[in-house]
């Protein structure tokens, strides 16, 4: 498995390098068109190779993505908690009472009376 996912990563790091070397062409960026530009008298622009826009892109785009799944599942790991909570709290409650109802007997009858804990995983 490790020499697959070196290889994934090879093949990844190939394609990046053909992918620079494919478009080191120089770009500008401008953060308004022109015609506002002129408008305002401040013209932001940023010049860069065009393989540094696109990975920069790709980037922000997996950024806010992921942002946004974390975001979404939110409600899904808050319910997942109060369910976690309530199972430890019956549990207790369960471990008690069986404590209460075996107090004062043979031990070896209580560890019979007691079920199989299945196997949390």
């Amino acid at each position: 498995m490790r020499a697959l996912r070196t290889a994934f990563w090879g093949i990844v790091a190939i394609c990046l390098v053909i992918l620079g070397l494919a478009n080191r062409g120089m770009v500008t960026l401008r953060l308004l068109p022109e015609g506002l530009s002129g408008l305002f008298g401040i013209t932001p622009a940023l010049t860069m190779p065009l393989y540094a826009v696109v990975l920069i892109g790709v980037a922000l785009g997996l950024l806010i993505g992921f942002v946004w799944e974390w975001l979404r599942e939110y409600r899904h790991r808050a319910a997942a908690r109060k369910r976690a909570r309530e199972v430890n709290r019956l549990e207790r409650e369960v471990d008690r009472l069986r404590h209460e109802k075996h107090e004062g007997q043979d031990d070896v009858l209580a560890l019979v009376d007691r079920p199989a804990t299945p196997a949390r995983s």
